[in-house]
Formats: structure tokens, sequence, C-alpha cells
């Protein structure tokens, strides 16, 4: 087939699905009949949906075809995700406030500004971070059952930068890399910059499949598991202590590095020990305080394998030379003084009390999620179109997310992810309303 033709046909179906000639949600014939209908090789047919699929213009859904999208969703909901528009409300993103914060912050600042070693936070910093700091978080990684020497502590200016000194300290282009089925989205636009292979692993209702996890391990090179063993994003599960041994004897049996994100792990009250305190020498463990404190309190910190500190600290003076040394000075006080417990505790409350509401609302319908969790999962029935209830929640200035940006498989879920803590309770409630009005109308009718 001449590239014309071929681009001819890519551009045809694209200008019909745009105008809508051929509707949302559509079936697509299958690449042996469009190549039969159209007179050309089933590779070339392949190709035209792969370059529609590229253009996010069509979705395919492994054993059931080629689907158009809806189009009225914004853009950015693979890779990059968009901000939310101004007038919507955001069940997309997370980022929790509680009343009083301000005023922690303003008396922060004032301490700060009082203090006796004001003129050093204009100055470059370590690398690592300054060693009074460090020493500040291993005594709060104490606290969630690590012990922690501060040597082997890095900070990070939030848990995304964590992972991405992660990654660039112990991971090479085209390394394959062990993940969730569904995982976090900012690992996956990391694995995209980085050029990771990322292999899913299917999940059960309390972790990752770990026999799938194993058989991987038998059939591919892995070089390391990135995994959330204690509030899982998004689907929130606390993986048994029984599980965590196993997790780690495979990775010591295949040599794996473990991944180990604990952004969400001070929202589970009493969990299993993290891996990190078992399994020291071969975890990264990877958290900060942007979820339990502030989103705009960039303050990550790793926990590296001894080993490995060099690297990791290379890679900081490499993206980032030092995390800002006044931020870093206001969390570690409030590390020290129980600002944050205190936080982290009222959180938790708070994320049980949106759980309450939204199992209220939204009861009947088949939700997933952690009881202390800001965020469920909501899956719908394999008929339904997930992209198609997100552009009618949008034009009801709703903002959720579908499965596509936590997806690593070839299959799509149909099915939400319901971020609960970015607007207050009143609006929360009467919002689920609405989702659970036009969920029942669209996908359970």
């Amino acid at each position: 087939m001449a590239a014309s033709r071929y681009k001819k046909l890519v551009d045809a179906l694209a200008s019909d699905i745009r105008a809508g000639r051929l509707a949302a949600g559509a079936r697509l014939p299958t690449h042996r009949a469009l190549a039969a209908r159209e007179g050309i090789a089933v590779v070339t047919a392949t190709r035209v949906y792969a370059e529609l699929e590229a253009m996010g213009l069509v979705s395919r859904e492994q054993g059931r075809g080629t689907f158009v999208r809806d189009i009225a969703v914004p853009a950015g909901h693979g890779i990059d995700q968009q901000a939310v528009a101004a007038d919507a409300v955001d069940l997309n993103f997370n980022y929790p406030s509680l009343p009083g914060q301000a005023d922690l912050l303003r008396q922060a600042l004032r301490e700060v500004a009082t203090s006796g070693d004001l003129d050093s936070l204009l100055r470059y910093q370590p690398h690592r971070g300054r060693p009074q700091d460090r020493a500040s978080i291993a005594r709060h990684l104490g606290r969630r059952g690590i012990t922690a020497d501060a040597e082997r502590i890095l900070i990070a200016n939030g848990a995304q930068h964590g992972l991405a000194i992660t990654i660039m300290a112990t991971l090479n282009v085209g390394d394959v890399v062990a993940v969730d089925a569904l995982t976090y989205p900012g690992f996956k636009v990391l694995a995209h910059a980085f050029h990771l292979d990322l292999e899913p692993i299917p999940t059960t209702a309390d972790g990752p499949d770990l026999d799938a996890l194993e058989h991987l391990c038998a059939t591919r090179p892995v070089r390391a598991i990135y995994t959330m063993p204690t509030l899982h994003n998004p689907l929130g599960w606390v993986m048994p202590t029984t599980d965590r041994a196993r997790l780690i004897g495979i990775a010591r049996q295949h040599g794996l590095l473990i991944i180990e994100d604990a952004s969400y792990a001070y929202l589970a009250e009493d969990p299993p020990p993290p891996l990190a305190a078992t399994a020291p020498d071969i975890t990264v463990y990877v958290s900060g305080l942007s979820k339990s404190i502030a989103t705009g309190l960039r303050v990550g910190f790793v926990l590296a394998p001894p080993p490995a500190v060099p690297a990791f600290e290379r890679a900081i003076r490499a993206t980032t030379w030092n995390t800002p040394a006044l931020t870093t000075a206001i969390a570690c006080r409030w590390l020290d003084d129980g600002t944050v417990n205190h936080l982290e505790a009222r959180k938790r409350d708070d994320a049980k009390a949106r759980q309450t509401v939204v199992r209220e609302e939204l009861a009947g319908l088949p939700l997933i999620g952690h009881p202390s969790s800001y965020f469920t999962w909501l899956p719908l029935p394999d008929d339904a179109r997930a992209d198609r209830l997100t552009a009618t929640l949008a034009r009801r200035h709703i903002s959720v997310s579908t499965a596509e940006p936590f997806t690593t498989s070839a299959h799509t879920p149909q099915a939400l992810r319901l971020a609960l803590g970015s607007t207050d309770l009143d609006s929360l409630r009467s919002t689920l309303r609405t989702v659970r009005r036009v969920a029942v109308e669209d996908a359970y009718a």
C-alpha cells in the first residue's frame, strides 16, 4: 500500500472521529475486516489503528476490539495528566488540606526567621541534605518501623523526585521492571522518560500476583520491582505480612531491586513492617511529606542501600543540586516537634470520614478501596465506556480519572478512580450523587 494511500485512510478515519461521524464508544471493524474492506494487508490495518491510537482517537481492548474514544475528555489521561479546570470539582487529583495548616506555616516561618542558622539557609546545602535534617527523617522512619542510619538517607524534592533519582542511580535504559497492572501514573511517566521496559503483574485483592511475578522472573531478565505494599494507589490494598516475606524471597532469589513507594502509607493504621525494614540491603524506600502534610511542601526522602548512596547523591546533584533549605528546615522542625504526627492522624480521620461518605452515596456499586484512603476505585461493567462517563461528568464540571493513566498492561479496564481529598465534605457528598446518577444511567442501566 502506498504511503500516501495509507495516510489518507488514517486521515479519513481521524476526520470521521473528530466530526462525530464515528460516535464515541463505537466498535471499529476488526483488523482483518478493515483490511478486506479497504483492500489492504492486515499488517497495514494494524498500523492504521496503531497510529489512530497514538493520536488519542481510539483505544484497543484485549479480547474486545478497537473503540472510538470520547475526544471530549480533556487530553492528558495517559502519560501526561493535565490540570483540572478551575470551575470543576476535582475528583481527579488529591491535595487534602486541613483547617489551620496556613497558621502552622506562618508560625514556622517566624521561628525560622529568628533562628540562629538563618544565614546558612541562603547557601548551597549538601547534595543529600544536612546531617541534622537527615537525622530528623531517620527518627521519623523509626516511628514507621524502620531502623535507619542517617547516612543512608537522601533528601529529595518530593517523592516523585525521589523515584526519579532512584531510576537514575540504579537502573539503565531497557531494564525490565515489574509493576502492578494498575500502578501510580508518576512512575509510568518516569519509565517512559528513562526508557524502561515495564512488565505488568496481575493483581489480587491483597497485592500483586506473586505466582505471576515468579513466572515473569523465570522468563525475562527482571532488574527491579516497583511496589506500593502499604496503601496501594489506586486500589488501596495493604499487602499481608506473608506476601511481603514471599516477595522479598523472590527478589533475593532472582536478584531484584525492590523500589518501595510509601507515599500513602501514613494513612494505614498498624500496617505490617515496610519491606525496607526487613530487606534493607535490596530495598529503596521512597516517601515524602506532600501527601501527608501539603502538596506544596516538596520534601521527599529516599532510604537507599549503603553501596548505592554515592550514585543517588550524584543523581541529586545532576537534577537539583539540593533540596531548598528553607522548606527542608520547616519540614524537619515539624517532624521533630510532633506536628507531622498530629497532621497525619487528623488526615487519617479525615480520609475515614470521606470513605464513609463515598460508601453512603455510592452504596450498591462495586467500590474497591481502603477504609482510610483518599481515593476509591469504581469498576464498570465490561460493556461500559469509562471515557464516555468521564466526558459526561466533565460537562457537569466534575473531573474524574479513567483507568488509563494507571494501566500498564495491554488491557485497560473500564473503571473510574475517584480522588476524595480535594473538596469539602458537603461538596463531595453532592458531587458523588451526580457521579452515581451518571454512572447508573450510563453504565449500570
